[in-house]
């Protein structure tokens, strides 16, 4: 399937139905989309007991089905054509390191097993996500909530919204190896047209906020520099952020950095006793406060002071986190430089996608001066996608 940024869900669904009929020889007889995420502000504070305030957007994963007479689950992708038809037995879900992409469906109908669901029966699918491979915007989460809504659906809404973003956090943490944090799922979960989500990674309550954004839009720039959690440096940094309260609370009692001030990690900081650690722990309080801040700016409809927490959100990934790299910080910095009021990366970090805010009538110059800028430094195009705020998992009639 060609870029599918470009096309309708209709669209996208013709295509997956004929191609489904071509490969299965057999009609779909549902279909299902799971959005992708972005998150605005509040960034590696998920495993650090803190506030995030992500949403869902249009992009994301569609799949078609029928339902199967037997145990056997058919999976193929339409973005990875060359690995063809993947099957898997529903008697036998155990992890294989061989299965690349497949794990993520595979771990979630595990993981609805273990909750000692029945699996009644298997199914023939096809699946197509028109997120960027690789960018950030959370495809495995994608995938994972496409799944816990298919089995939710065809096995009568077994598992609510917050319990299936627990399963698929689950999959990330046991079953793919990923110690992430409980964020993305919930965002593309939870996800509602029009708002983002302040969400309390430590308790899990959650607030919708409405995004008013009047003359601006979010433009996503992916730096077509992939990246994988599991091959980057996202469990270091996690690991780094639980030596350091482990040294914090030998001298007071804190159950996170999310419960943390600025204050009172200035006032306790000296018992991490090493220049790294402090820096990485730093972000995490300081992240925490300014995601509180910026729902404020929000609900006050004060976008410049938000589009100003996000810079800091972005220096503060950059200097203390180190999470963010050349292709990033190009992107980012060209941006502050071309009209965006505001400016980060968006997800784990190591490459993927950054946003801005960018008023309307200067989208299509930023594009071009930020592009120009990215290109002259890397030798291949930055891409630019406005993100329009989504639905979570849904069936879609066919």
């Amino acid at each position: 399937m060609e870029d599918g940024t470009k096309k309708t869900s209709k669209q996208i669904m013709e295509e997956l139905k004929n191609d489904f009929t071509n490969m299965y020889k057999n009609n779909p007889t549902k279909g299902y989309f799971s959005p992708g995420r972005i998150n605005l502000i509040g960034e590696h504070t998920d495993y650090n007991g803190g506030y995030v305030f992500p949403c869902a957007i249009s992009l994301g994963t569609y799949a078609v089905l029928k339902k199967r007479d037997d145990m056997i689950v058919n999976i193929a992708s339409e973005n990875f054509k060359d690995t063809g038809i993947k099957s898997f037995n529903l008697d036998n879900l155990e992890y294989d390191k061989n299965d690349g992409w497949l794990s993520y469906p595979k771990g979630m109908f595990k993981a609805f097993a273990d909750q000692g669901h029945k699996l009644q029966h298997g199914f023939d699918i096809l699946i197509y996500g028109n997120l960027p491979d690789g960018s950030g915007l959370s495809s495995s989460a994608s995938i994972e909530m496409l799944f816990g809504k298919i089995l939710n659906s065809e096995f009568n809404d077994v598992e609510s919204g917050v319990e299936l973003a627990q399963l698929g956090q689950k999959v990330e943490n046991d079953y793919i190896g990923v110690n992430s944090g409980i964020m993305d799922q919930f965002a593309v979960e939870m996800g509602r047209e029009g708002y983002a989500i302040l969400l309390d990674t430590n308790t899990l309550k959650s607030e919708l906020a409405p995004i008013k954004l009047g003359n601006y839009k979010i433009v996503i720039m992916n730096t077509n520099k992939k990246r994988g959690l599991k091959d980057s440096k996202y469990n270091e940094r996690r690991s780094e952020c639980e030596q350091a309260l482990k040294l914090i609370n030998q001298v007071a009692d804190f159950t996170s950095f999310g419960a943390m001030s600025n204050e009172e990690f200035d006032e306790y900081n000296y018992a991490i006793d090493d220049a790294t650690l402090i820096k990485r722990a730093r972000h995490a309080v300081s992240e925490n406060q300014r995601t509180l801040r910026a729902i404020t700016a929000l609900k006050q409809n004060a976008l410049d002071e938000f589009g100003r927490l996000m810079n800091a959100s972005h220096i503060s990934l950059e200097y203390d986190y180190e999470v963010t790299g050349p292709n990033l910080d190009t992107l980012v910095h060209s941006a502050w430089k071309n009209g965006a009021i505001g400016a980060r990366m968006t997800g784990a970090g190591f490459g993927g996608c950054a946003i801005a805010i960018v008023p309307d009538d200067k989208i299509e110059s930023f594009k071009e001066h930020v592009g120009k800028t990215y290109k002259a430094k890397f030798g291949y195009d930055a891409d630019f996608y406005i993100a329009n705020i989504s639905d979570g998992p849904q069936e879609i009639k066919l």
